[in-house]
């Protein structure tokens, strides 16, 4: 039996959004880090994923799913059970993500000060 995935495995303090280095979509990256360890259910990547509805993670993952990332498999029975899973193209990225991610460190003060002073400035103008 895997670990269960830790509720407050992201931040919600550091949005994944400050970083201008992207992996798919908004929730994309977050999807491949819940995934690095192994297969996961539905259920189990809505516990880290809190902000999430289950209509933009199931687009999440068929969008990852459509590039090659990761595989669903689904296994018949009474209970359906479906999982999904990295493909080795998908497990290709976590080396540049843990680059992007440390790139984003290095940068944070940087980035933080830019998104408020185009925040400040829009609420200047508005």
């Amino acid at each position: 039996m895997r670990e269960p995935l830790d509720p407050e495995m992201f931040d919600p303090v550091c949005p994944s959004d400050l970083s201008p280095i992207r992996f798919g979509d908004k929730w994309g990256g977050m999807i491949i880090r819940c995934l690095e360890d192994g297969p996961r259910r539905f259920s189990e990547l809505r516990v880290p994923l809190r902000g999430i509805t289950a209509k933009v993670l199931t687009s999440s993952l068929r969008v990852l799913e459509r590039d090659g990332l990761l595989v669903r498999t689904e296994r018949p029975g009474q209970l359906r059970w479906v999982e999904y899973e990295l493909t080795p193209v998908g497990r290709s990225l976590l080396g540049p993500m843990d680059v992007a991610c440390a790139w984003t460190r290095a940068h944070w003060d940087e980035l933080l000060d830019a998104r408020e002073a185009a925040t400040g400035a829009l609420s200047e103008a508005g």
